[in-house]
């Protein structure tokens, strides 16, 4: 999928690793589901434009947080 900033439209680059300062963790977004184990977790990537530094953050599984 193409992304384009939202701010200038320039096109962004993406698949840039998102970590936390000081800790080896990262970040995981995550949504519980009905049921023991109908949980869904995605780690996060970044998308970052050239032009301005603008920052977008998107996971790849979204699908699965529809369900």
């Amino acid at each position: 999928m193409r992304r384009i900033c939202n701010q200038c439209q320039t096109d962004m680059i993406e698949d840039c690793k998102v970590n936390v300062e000081g800790a080896m963790y990262g970040i995981k977004i995550s949504q519980k589901g009905k049921g023991m184990f109908n949980s869904v977790s995605a780690k996060p990537k970044a998308a970052i434009c050239p032009n301005c530094g603008y920052v977008a953050f998107y996971i790849d599984e979204y699908k699965e947080f529809s369900k």
